[in-house]
C-alpha cells in the first residue's frame, strides 16, 4: 500500500491516512487521538504512532509531530478562558410555534421546524431565509442536516412521513412513508447514506437516503420510540422508548443486538460515545445509565438528580457525559470512573437540553427560565448567561468550531450568538 495524503480531524482529534492499494483502490485509515490534550507529551506520541502504523515509517515522524501540534493548537484555541458570546441575530422564524432547530456542520446555515408545517433554511451570517421547505400536512417536529456534507435536510412530521430535501433549492427528493403515527425522532448516519426515524407507533425505520427505499422496520419495542442515534461507524442504532428500555440494532440486518433493560421509567434520551463502545441513556426514573455496547450490560448507574432526566450528552472525545434534569440542574460525570465531577446549579427552571462544545471544555444548557447558560466543565461554574429570550428555551447547539451558539425558544425566535 502507498500513502497518498494526510487528513486532519480536529474534533475529536484524529489523523486520517489516505492510501492506495496495489490494485489502485483508495482507502482510508483513521488514527483516533481521543485522549489528546494540551498537556500531552507529543514527541513520544509521534514515535508511538510511527512505530505502530505500517503505512508510516520514521521519515514521517516529523510530519506526524507537526500534525499533533496543530491538533493541540486547535484544542487550545477553543478553550480561551475569556471567551464571551454576544447576540448576533434574533430571528422570528415562523408565525406558529417552533419545534426544533439545527446547524449545519460549520454553522453557516441552520434549519427550523414549526407547527406551521414548514421547515426553513437560514443563512447564519445575514439571518436571511434561504428556502422554505413546504409539503408536510402536519407539524414538522424534527429537523436536521446530513452533516458533515450539509447538502440535504431531513424533516420528520406528525403527518407520519419524513422528507429529504435539497438544502439549496428546496426540492423534495423523497417522501418516506410507512409509519402509522407521528415521527418524533430522526437521525442521519455519519456517512449520510442512511436515515433512521422513530415513531409513536412503537417502531423505528431505516431508509436509504439516495433511493428513499425503506430498508428495515425495527420492531421490538412495546411503546413509543422517542430517541435514536447511530454510532460513529453507522453499523449500529440505539433507540430509546417509553417502554423503559433502550435497544441496540444491527443496521445491516435490522435485528436486535441487545435490549438495555434496567430503567424503572420511560427513556428520554440516548447517545453513543464517539468510540462507539458506550451508550448513555437518560430516564424519567431520575437516573442515567452507561452501557457496554459489546455485552449490553450496564456499566454504571449515574445518580444524583431529584427529578426526571430530560437529556444526556457525551463530550466529543467521550471522556465525559452530562445529564440535564427537570430538577433545574445538570451533572457531569467522568466516563472512566463514573464519578460526578461537577454539578451545574444556577437555573431556576427545568433544563431540557444540553451540549458540550467541540473542545469538551464547556457545556451549554437550555432552560425553562428563559436562559441558556455556558458552564466550565472543569469548575462547574457559570461562565456566561445568554439572556434575551422571553419564554422557555428548548434547544441549544454549538457549531463545529465552538464559536457560534444557536438557541431556540417558545417565544418563537431563534437567536444566534457569536464569540
Amino acid at each position: 500500500m502507498k500513502l497518498r495524503c494526510f487528513l486532519l480531524r480536529y474534533y475529536p482529534p484524529g489523523i486520517t491516512l489516505e492510501y492506495e492499494t496495489s490494485a489502485g483502490q483508495v482507502g482510508q485509515k483513521t488514527i483516533d487521538l481521543l485522549l489528546l490534550t494540551p498537556s500531552t507529551s507529543l514527541e513520544p506520541l509521534a514515535d508511538k504512532i510511527v512505530a505502530s502504523e505500517p503505512l508510516l515509517g520514521h521519515k514521517y515522524r516529523d510530519q506526524i509531530l507537526t500534525y499533533l501540534q496543530r491538533l493541540v493548537e486547535k484544542l487550545v484555541a477553543g478553550n480561551r478562558p475569556n471567551q464571551t458570546f454576544t447576540l448576533f441575530k434574533s430571528l422570528r422564524a415562523h408565525m406558529l410555534p417552533l419545534t426544533n432547530c439545527a446547524f449545519n456542520k460549520n454553522g453557516t446555515k441552520f434549519v427550523t421546524g414549526s407547527y406551521d408545517r414548514t421547515c426553513k433554511v437560514w443563512e447564519t451570517a445575514t439571518g436571511n431565509e434561504l428556502v422554505s421547505l413546504e409539503g408536510h400536512r402536519n407539524v414538522v417536529y424534527c429537523v436536521g442536516f446530513n452533516n458533515p456534507y450539509g447538502n440535504r435536510v431531513a424533516t420528520g412530521s406528525f403527518d407520519k412521513t419524513c422528507k429529504i430535501w435539497d438544502a439549496e433549492s428546496g426540492q423534495c427528493f423523497h417522501t418516506l412513508t410507512g409509519h402509522v403515527t407521528e415521527i418524533v425522532c430522526m437521525s442521519f448516519n455519519p456517512q449520510s447514506t442512511l436515515i433512521g426515524t422513530g415513531s409513536m407507533d412503537n417502531t423505528a425505520k431505516v431508509w436509504d437516503v439516495e433511493t428513499g427505499q425503506e430498508l428495515h422496520t425495527l420492531m421490538s419495542h412495546t411503546a413509543e420510540i422517542v430517541a435514536m442515534n447511530f454510532n460513529t461507524y453507522g453499523d449500529l442504532i440505539v433507540t430509546g422508548s417509553f417502554d423503559h428500555t433502550a435497544k441496540l440494532w444491527d443496521v445491516r440486518t435490522g435485528s436486535v443486538v441487545h435490549t438495555l433493560r434496567e430503567h424503572r421509567g420511560e427513556i428520554s434520551s440516548v447517545q453513543f460515545n464517539f468510540a462507539s463502545n458506550l451508550v448513555v441513556t437518560g430516564s424519567i426514573d431520575r437516573t442515567c445509565k452507561l452501557w457496554d455496547v459489546a455485552s449490553g450490560h450496564a456499566v454504571s448507574t449515574l445518580r444524583g438528580h431529584s427529578d426526571e432526566v430530560l437529556d444526556v450528552a457525551f463530550s466529543v472525545s467521550g471522556n465525559m457525559v452530562a445529564s440535564a434534569s427537570a430538577d433545574t440542574t445538570a451533572r457531569v460525570y467522568n466516563t472512566s470512573t463514573c464519578h460526578c465531577v461537577a454539578s451545574l446549579n444556577d437555573h431556576e427552571g427545568e433544563i431540557s437540553k444540553l451540549e458540550f462544545n467541540p473542545q469538551g471544555t464547556k457545556i451549554i444548557t437550555a432552560s425553562g427560565d428563559k436562559r441558556c447558560n455556558i458552564w466550565s466543565v472543569e469548575t462547574g461554574q457559570v461562565l456566561q448567561s445568554l439572556v434575551g429570550h422571553t419564554d422557555e428555551i428548548f434547544s441549544c447547539s454549538f457549531n463545529y468550531e465552538g464559536d457560534t451558539i444557536l438557541t431556540g425558544s417558545k417565544d418563537n425566535t431563534c437567536r444566534i450568538w457569536k464569540s
